[in-house]
C-alpha cells in the first residue's frame, strides 16, 4: 500500500491524472450519496408505516439538505486553510450512525435526528471529496470532477432500487443493511486520507505559486456577480430534480395506476441518465466550454420538460431519460466553473455550488411538498416544468475565455 502511495503520489506531482484514486473517490462519493438516497427512497414506506404527510415528508429531505448545504461551505472555508485528510472517514462514521437511527427511529422526530447524522456527514464529505479529485486531476480537471461527481448521481441513482428491492420487501428496518455500505466507505475513505495528507505541503506550495496574485476589486465584483447568476441556475436545476426524484413516483402512481415498485423504474431511468449527463459534461466542457454546457442543460431539456406532464406513461419515461441525461449534464461542470472563477478557494466553491445543490433542494421540497398538499400533484408537476427556462440567464456569465484572461 505503501509503494502505491508514493506511486500515485509522484504521477500527481508531474501533473498527471492519477485515475486510481480517482476512481476510489468516485466509488467513495457513490457510497455516500446511496446513504442519502436512502432517505427520499423510503418516503413511500414511512408515508404508510408512520402516516406522514407530503410536508411531513419535504421536512425530512429539508433537513437533511440544509444540514448538507449549510456546512459544506463553512467545512470547504475552514479546510481551504487548514485541510483535514482524515474528516473523509470521521464523516463516514457519522452517516453510519444516521443510518442506524433510521433503520431504529419509531417516529418522524427520531428520523429527523438521524438524518441530521446523514446530513453531517454528507457536508463533511463533499468539499473534501471534490478537493481530493482536484489534486488527483493533473491537467484533466474537467473529466476528473465528471469521474468524482458521476459517483453521486449514481448513487442517487439507486434509491428507486433500493426501494424496490430493500425497502419495499423488509420496510424501514431495512435500512440498517446500509451501515454496511457506510463501513465500507470509512475503509476506502481512510486509504484515500492517507494519499491526502501526502499531497498537503505540496498542494500549498502549488497554490502559493500559482495564485499568489491579489484579485482587484473590479475583477472581484465580476467574480461576485457571476456566482451571483451561478446560484439562479443552480437554483432552477435543482428544484427540477427534486421535484422529480422526490414526488415524481407519487404522479407516476396517481395518474399511470402504478405500484409502488413500478413507479421507481421513472425515478432510476431519470437518476441514472442524469448521471450519464454528469459524466459526459466535465469532458464535453473541456472540449466545447463551460458555459456553453451549462446553457445547453437547461435550454435543451426546457421543451422536454414543458411537454412532460402532458404525455403517456410509456412516453413519460423516454422524456425522463432525455431531460436526465441533458439537465445534470452541467452538475461537475458548475463546480469546475466556480473552482476556476476562484482558484484559491477549492473547497470553498466546491461546498458553496453542491451545498447550494443540496440546500435548493431542500427549499424545493418543503416548498414543492406544501404546493402539492395545496393544489395537488398534477398542477405542480406543470408549474415546475417552466424552471428550466431560467437556463437564459447563462448569458450572463462570462466566458471560458474571459476569465482565462482575468488570471492571466
Amino acid at each position: 500500500m505503501e509503494n502505491a502511495l508514493k506511486n500515485e503520489t509522484q504521477a500527481q506531482s508531474s501533473n498527471q491524472t492519477v485515475y486510481s484514486i480517482l476512481f476510489i473517490i468516485g466509488l467513495c462519493h457513490l457510497l455516500n450519496d446511496s446513504l442519502q438516497a436512502v432517505i427520499p427512497a423510503m418516503f413511500p414506506i414511512l408515508e404508510n408505516s408512520l402516516g406522514l404527510t407530503f410536508t411531513q415528508l419535504g421536512l425530512i429531505t429539508f433537513t437533511l439538505n440544509m444540514v448538507a448545504s449549510v456546512m459544506q461551505p463553512v467545512i470547504g472555508m475552514y479546510t481551504d486553510k487548514r485541510p483535514m485528510p482524515y474528516a473523509l472517514p470521521i464523516g463516514l462514521t457519522s452517516s453510519m450512525l444516521g443510518m442506524l437511527g433510521l433503520a431504529l427511529a419509531p417516529n418522524f422526530w427520531l428520523i429527523l435526528v438521524s438524518v441530521i447524522f446523514i446530513g453531517f456527514g454528507s457536508a463533511t464529505f463533499h468539499p473534501e471529496g471534490s478537493r481530493v479529485a482536484y489534486l488527483a486531476a493533473g491537467n484533466k480537471r474537467g473529466l476528473a470532477q465528471s469521474i468524482y461527481q458521476v459517483g453521486g448521481n449514481s448513487g442517487q441513482a439507486l434509491a428507486p432500487v433500493i426501494t424496490a428491492l430493500v425497502l419495499v420487501p423488509l420496510g424501514q428496518f431495512g435500512a440498517i443493511w446500509f451501515t454496511i455500505i457506510a463501513a465500507i466507505a470509512v475503509c476506502f475513505l481512510t486509504y484515500i486520507a492517507k494519499w491526502y495528507n501526502i499531497q498537503i505541503k505540496a498542494f500549498q506550495r502549488m497554490k502559493k505559486t500559482n495564485h499568489a496574485t491579489k484579485v482587484n476589486p473590479d475583477l472581484s465584483k465580476s467574480i461576485k456577480a457571476a456566482l451571483t447568476v451561478l446560484v439562479f441556475i443552480v437554483f432552477a436545476r435543482s428544484w427540477y430534480a427534486a421535484a422529480i426524484s422526490n414526488f415524481y413516483a407519487f404522479y407516476a402512481i396517481e395518474n399511470y395506476k402504478l405500484s409502488i415498485s413500478t413507479s421507481q423504474v421513472y425515478i432510476f431511468t431519470f437518476l441514472a441518465m442524469g448521471a450519464v449527463g454528469t459524466f459526459l459534461g466535465g469532458p464535453l466542457a473541456d472540449r466545447f466550454g463551460k458555459r456553453n454546457i451549462i446553457l445547453f442543460s437547461l435550454i435543451g431539456a426546457a421543451p422536454l420538460a414543458l411537454l412532460l406532464p402532458y404525455v403517456g406513461p410509456i412516453v413519460a419515461i423516454i422524456l425522463l431519460a432525455i431531460i436526465g441525461l441533458i439537465l445534470m449534464s452541467s452538475f461537475s461542470v458548475t463546480v469546475v466553473y466556480a473552482q476556476e472563477l476562484s482558484p484559491n478557494k477549492i473547497g470553498t466553491m466546491s461546498g458553496l455550488i453542491v451545498g447550494l445543490a443540496f440546500g435548493m433542494g431542500a427549499v424545493g421540497s418543503v416548498a414543492l411538498g406544501s404546493l402539492i398538499d395545496w393544489f395537488g400533484l398534477t398542477p405542480t408537476m406543470i408549474t415546475i416544468s417552466l424552471l428550466p427556462l431560467l437556463g437564459f440567464l447563462t448569458y450572463l456569465l462570462p466566458t471560458d475565455g474571459k476569465i482565462r484572461e482575468w488570471y492571466q
